[in-house]
């Protein structure tokens, strides 16, 4: 069973006028079965609106579906007796970091999660530390939170995360307020976590490079799910994503206008390196 489920998932937002009225309904998750496997690296693309956050807070149990059903590691997460235990299986880390920060020092912040979950005291401190070493930031366990950088306060965000315990992160847009090193640092980190932590992954990003790791790609429009396979299945189809209003990575597109203009240069093109084998290969 996969560690996380979805059958036939919908959620509506209801709009309603000064008079409590409904105004208009928008269907932000339309009948969405999505199941993946633990240890996974899964990617979610789409343009704004498409429904993917929407679905990463059903993931979360922020949002309860309004129809069809979903299960984080076997439970429920519609079940009201459910929502800590699902929360603490998929933590959740947010786009902006300074909406996550709530202590006064770093390692306060970090075992914030844990106390919430009735862990002892002792035990607390060494979650905050292995998790603050495993983000390479426990050197500034003493620090205040607001004096980091963006990419150090989201690796914060990360730590405590972790110190949760969990068997899956959703990461929402998680580089959407940082700057490129900020952003390497971050994927970094998460890539880390998959690789070495076994960790599962969910990835919701705008930047098409982030996901050329992932396992594999599902990508929204309309609340549905458009597209789904591995990096290479996914970009291979340019001008279906392009219909989409969603770019491709940098060297994909140049391996593409380059193969349109006679070059013998093959589908799924990803990185700088593999467009460069291609164009050795046509010399």
């Amino acid at each position: 069973m996969g560690i996380i489920r979805t059958e036939n998932l919908g959620y509506e937002y209801i709009r309603r006028d000064d008079e409590g009225n409904v105004s208009g309904i928008t269907r932000a998750v339309d009948d969405v079965s999505i199941d993946v496997k633990p240890g996974e690296f899964i990617a979610i693309l789409g343009h704004n609106g498409s429904g993917k956050s929407t679905l990463a807070k059903q993931i979360n149990a922020i949002l309860t579906p309004s129809e069809g059903e979903i299960y984080v590691d076997g439970m429920n997460a519609a079940d009201p007796d459910k929502l800590w235990d699902v929360r603490q299986r998929a933590g959740m880390v947010f786009q902006n970091p300074d909406n996550q920060i709530i202590g006064q020092l770093v390692e306060e912040d970090v075992g914030f999660g844990p106390e919430n979950l009735g862990v002892p005291t002792q035990e607390i401190w060494e979650r905050v530390n292995e998790s603050l070493k495993m983000m390479q930031m426990l050197e500034y366990s003493k620090h205040s939170p607001n004096k980091l950088s963006g990419g150090q306060k989201q690796r914060v965000s990360i730590a405590g995360v972790l110190a949760m315990h969990p068997k899956c992160i959703i990461f929402d847009e998680p580089t959407a307020m940082l700057d490129p090193h900020g952003r390497r640092e971050v994927i970094r980190s998460a890539r880390a976590l998959n690789d070495v932590e076994k960790i599962t992954i969910i990835l919701i990003t705008h930047y098409m490079e982030e996901t050329i790791y992932a396992d594999r790609i599902f990508v929204m429009d309309k609340g549905r799910i458009a597209m789904e396979g591995t990096p290479k299945e996914v970009f291979s189809q340019v001008e279906k994503l392009e219909e989409l209003r969603l770019g491709v990575p940098q060297a994909t597109l140049v391996a593409h206008r380059l193969k349109k203009a006679g070059l013998p240069i093959p589908d799924g093109i990803l990185t700088r390196q593999e467009l460069r084998e291609a164009l050795k290969a046509c010399l």
